[in-house]
């Protein structure tokens, strides 16, 4: 058994798909247990199921279709003419051009590259040290996943069994208080070094304004319709996957529907196809471990160890930032999720705060050295040395732990609508 378990994670590390080497564990697990391998496929009839998982893949559908159709153009056009008038203007309209694009992307790598190769040059025209602009565009690529409609979010409500509206709320502020975080920095980045900012003009603003007004409107529409009300989650994906294909090719003309609607659901299908295996093999190793008693055996340990809410989160911080340097955030979801849910209940913590916590400490995780997913995808998309990577990401690692330590801290900031 241990030699299989080796040579299983040997095999991970020379990049054998996730869901096989899960799977293969559980076998593993299943047959030295003497447990009925049945179990690994029960948690999928529940996951088949479930009213919200026909959202993610309308909301992955909305976002590449949002990618293809010219819409990281109209954004950063938009969001220059609105903001770039401030001191560092132009390095505001990376974050917020970021953390909107990546809500409905719903992968950061996507948003660094779809954004990166557009930003970079631009903001090293106009000064910004190259070092602070790699660090920018690394962090600010996983901004949104505390946005709605993100699929992060809509993974952690399903697999944890959370109210999706409730998250969707929770992630508001925590995730606009990173945004205003990174921000000031960025302006006083800019007014340090001398970046030029343009003076603001209604005339840009508003050609701006009307070429981009389709996808400005997208969010406030999914935010009023689910908040509001007047549609379930699942409802607002389809309306928003509809919009968006009738923004792009009927309204821009950007996207062909007879030679360009193919590759589109081609890209789509394999990206949710490779989240949905993962979730069912997760999810029935989950219900292994949870046979053989390893929850239970975990809250016992600790509560032997750890005595407070306080020692609880320390320790739950450090875990999952290591998580989220060494898995992606899907991954991390569906197998760290079932396990700390628990615990955390056990020492008080919320639910919907604990799926802030979990997914802004996955966040960092992107970018943190030396094994953060951005930092690779960056270092390819820039052709710049991992190592000038990672020395650019510590300024914003450290605003980014001041933020977690807040977020995880002051609970209010996750539930001020109850």
């Amino acid at each position: 058994m241990l030699y299989a378990v080796v040579i299983l994670v040997l095999l991970a590390l020379f990049g054998l798909p996730l869901f096989a080497v899960l799977g293969a564990g559980s076998l593993l697990y299943a047959q030295h247990s003497e447990l009925d391998s049945a179990l690994l496929i029960v948690e999928l009839n529940r996951l088949a199921t479930s009213p919200n998982l026909t959202a993610i893949p309308l909301f992955t559908f909305a976002g590449v279709v949002l990618a293809a159709g010219g819409a990281p153009h109209r954004l950063i056009r938009l969001f220059n003419a609105l903001l770039g008038w401030l001191p560092g203007g132009l390095a505001i309209v990376a974050i917020a051009a970021c953390a909107f694009f990546t809500s409905f992307s719903g992968a950061s790598g996507v948003t660094i590259l779809a954004l990166g190769g557009l930003l970079f040059p631009v903001l090293m025209k106009v000064h910004y040290p190259q070092r602070f602009t790699l660090g920018l565009l690394t962090t600010s690529g996983s901004l949104g996943l505390l946005f709605p409609p993100s699929l992060a979010i809509l993974l952690y409500g399903i697999v944890a069994g959370v109210n999706i509206d409730e998250l969707f709320l929770a992630g508001i502020i925590p995730g606009l208080l990173l945004m205003i975080m990174l921000g000031i920095y960025a302006s006083i980045t800019g007014a340090r070094f001398h970046v030029p900012h343009h003076a603001f003009s209604w005339h840009i603003l508003g050609r701006a304004a009307y070429a981009g007004l389709g996808d400005i409107l997208l969010p406030i529409l999914v935010a009023v319709g689910i908040f509001g009300g007047f549609v379930t989650v699942s409802e607002a994906a389809a309306c928003t996957a509809l919009y968006v294909l009738v923004l792009e090719t009927v309204i821009h003309k950007s996207i062909s529907i007879r030679r360009q609607l193919i590759p589109l659901l081609t890209d789509t299908a394999v990206l949710v196809g490779s989240i949905l295996i993962i979730l069912g093999v997760a999810m029935g190793l989950t219900n292994l471990l949870i046979d053989a008693q390893l929850p239970m055996k975990l809250l016992s340990w600790m509560e032997d160890s750890i005595d407070s809410q306080l020692k609880f989160l320390i320790l739950l911080n450090l875990f999952l930032l290591a998580v989220g340097a060494m898995m992606d955030i899907f991954s991390a979801t569906v197998v760290v999720v079932p396990l700390i849910l628990p615990l955390a209940q056990r020492f008080g913590v919320d639910p919907v705060h604990l799926g802030i916590i979990f997914l802004a400490n996955l966040e960092i995780g992107y970018s943190t050295p030396p094994v953060g997913l951005n930092l690779f995808i960056a270092s390819q998309r820039f052709e710049k040395p991992i190592h000038t990577l990672f020395r650019a990401a510590l300024p914003f690692l450290g605003l980014t732990l001041t933020w977690l330590v807040i977020v995880t801290y002051v609970p209010a900031l996750s539930t001020w609508w109850r």
